[in-house]
């Protein structure tokens, strides 16, 4: 949502580079903002699941 609220305010008017530039700013100034993952507990449960060995090798064992 803040790629496309950024993009969409900037214009048509810039070459490539200039939006390029445009993005990597945005995202630099929202990951920030990160923290946790959404759903990473639903997430973890579907890997152990499908691959238990490899996130026990993930874990040394």
């Amino acid at each position: 949502m803040t790629l496309r609220k950024v993009t969409k305010n900037s214009g048509s008017s810039q070459n490539q580079e200039a939006a390029l530039k445009l993005v990597y700013l945005a995202l630099q100034n929202v990951s920030k903002k990160w923290n946790t993952v959404q759903g990473w507990r639903d997430a973890l449960r579907q890997f152990a699941m499908r691959w238990p060995e490899r996130l026990q090798q993930g874990r040394g064992g």
